[in-house]
């Protein structure tokens, strides 16, 4: 009887390294997990009470569309590779403007509405996204990836500095409140001939202060220590030690943060022991068609990441997919949002940090996501364990995010050089234009503040305007002659931990 050999991808792990793996993943994405229903949730203007629920649904969510995707379920649902999903960030920005122009529960019923009807359009067109994949040859997925990787270096750059570049100052308000009031004595004092009207106060720049939080030295040592140690780890560990590099690291850095008082267990020790999550909390969501449209949009958004994404673990993993690996995908995404919308959460995607992970360590079993699935289940229903996991600091993470975003970048990079630039130097500026374009919204965060609000959204995403940027520029210096193989092309190459 011959014997079929187990894809990596498909290979299941004693329970003990599976636990371990997934509790890594876990944390890889716990901060970004928490981050959205914390901003939305706020700008929602909910109770405190209300915004934990949130984020326990969150949690819960995150675990079951994981499952979901990891597992899969007959030919149409689920990929089968390591996938970890949480929320979009590329939501955030239209469900903040739905939560200001009306907030509290009825806002809230609002969203999650849009967000079931954009997931329902959004598994009937992932078949038609799917066919798409002839157009994405290595010369695309490669700039895809690379710029992915490199615009997730912002997140992790932000973990280890204490928060996005705009928190490096702060207004320095009894400055400001000086000028304003030695303007207006100016402006009482002179003369304003009668009828005439006063003349605008002249202010000159806003006072800004350095933020003290902001690139804290100590804060910046221990991300350092944190990245020292995975590399050492992964540099001299043997086996299963140098896979949970990532995981030693952060726990590492949680004792360093402990011992400098950086870090405290009192959300622990408040939190409650369990929870249920409960479909529908605030009550049936209500349908306003623009919203549901303005949501699709998003989704198609989150798609086109997707495709990238998945097409990255196709190439660390060397496990091919093609148009109906890639639907079953992309239909998963779809029905984790409408899952999202009913359990009082938001869309859901793959997240990119997690692809990075796989690339770190190495390891490609899909199963290392299901147990990270049954983990995030778990921590949302038992908010104690969910709040020892959160009450990591960012800047720990930040050590881990540089490396395991590099290694999403370093990816695409080793993609693009399986393309061949001497016979076709038209591949060189189809690469060069498409990651200029995907460093658009992140050397220029507003610069389609001149353009039609409604599109901002769809603007504020590198990842989509670089996927835009190479799919038509290959369109127009090649065509369309690549097959579907041709797109997952940069499977061939050997892994970096090889």
């Amino acid at each position: 009887m011959a014997h079929t050999e187990t894809h990596p991808v498909d290979e299941r792990l004693p329970t003990g390294r599976l636990a371990a793996l997934g509790l890594q993943h876990v944390l890889v994405m716990y901060a970004g997990a928490v981050a959205v229903p914390l901003i939305v949730g706020r700008a929602l203007k909910l109770s405190p009470e209300q915004v934990a629920m949130l984020i326990s649904a969150d949690l819960f969510c995150c675990g079951l569309v994981t499952l979901i995707q990891a597992l899969g379920f007959g030919r149409h649902i689920g990929i089968r590779l390591p996938v970890m999903m949480g929320v979009t960030f590329a939501a955030v920005g239209p469900m903040v403007a739905m939560a200001n122009a009306q907030p509290g529960v009825e806002g809230a019923r609002a969203i999650f509405g849009a967000i079931i009807g954009a997931g329902l359009v959004s598994i009937a067109i992932a078949p038609l996204v799917s066919r798409l994949l002839r157009f994405f040859p290595p010369v695309v997925t490669g700039s895809i990836i690379a710029v992915i990787g490199i615009s997730l270096m912002r997140v992790g750059i932000g973990w280890a500095l204490g928060g996005p570049a705009p928190m490096a100052q702060q207004v320095d308000v009894p400055k400001l409140v000086a000028m304003v009031d030695a303007a207006k004595a100016a402006a009482a004092s002179a003369s304003v001939p009668a009828g005439a009207q006063a003349p605008a106060l002249k202010l000159g720049p806003i006072p800004m202060l350095d933020n003290p939080a902001y690139g804290a030295l100590d804060n910046l040592a221990v991300a350092g220590f944190v990245l020292l140690v995975i590399l050492c780890i992964s540099r001299w560990g043997r086996g299963f030690v140098a896979n949970i590099s990532v995981l030693l690291g952060i726990v590492v850095g949680c004792v360093v943060a402990v011992a400098m008082g950086k870090m405290d267990f009192a959300k622990v020790a408040k939190a409650h022991w369990f929870d249920v999550v409960t479909p529908f909390s605030f009550g049936l969501p209500t349908f306003d068609p623009i919203m549901v449209l303005t949501m699709t949009l998003v989704m198609i958004v989150v798609m086109i990441e997707s495709t990238g994404m998945f097409l990255a673990l196709s190439d660390i993993t060397g496990k091919k997919i093609g148009q109906a690996e890639l639907a079953a995908g992309l239909r998963t995404d779809g029905l984790g949002t409408v899952i999202g919308g009913v359990f009082n959460t938001f869309p859901y995607t793959s997240f990119s940090q997690n692809v990075g992970l796989v690339g770190v360590t190495g390891v490609k079993s899909r199963w290392v996501c299901v147990a990270a699935g049954v983990i995030m289940l778990v921590l949302g229903m038992l908010p104690k364990m969910a709040a020892l996991v959160e009450s990591v600091p960012t800047f720990v993470l930040g050590g881990a995010g540089l490396v395991m975003f590099g290694m999403v970048a370093a990816t695409g990079i080793r993609i693009l050089s399986t393309v061949n630039y001497t016979a076709n130097r038209h591949n060189l500026y189809i690469v060069a234009i498409s990651i200029g374009a995907g460093m658009i919204p992140l050397v220029a965060p507003r610069w389609m503040q001149q353009m039609a609000h409604g599109l901002h959204p769809l603007l504020d995403s590198g990842i989509l305007l670089a996927s835009i940027a190479a799919v038509a520029l290959n369109l127009f210096f090649n065509g369309a002659r690549s097959g579907a193989a041709d797109a997952v092309a940069a499977a061939k190459a050997q892994d970096a931990h090889a």
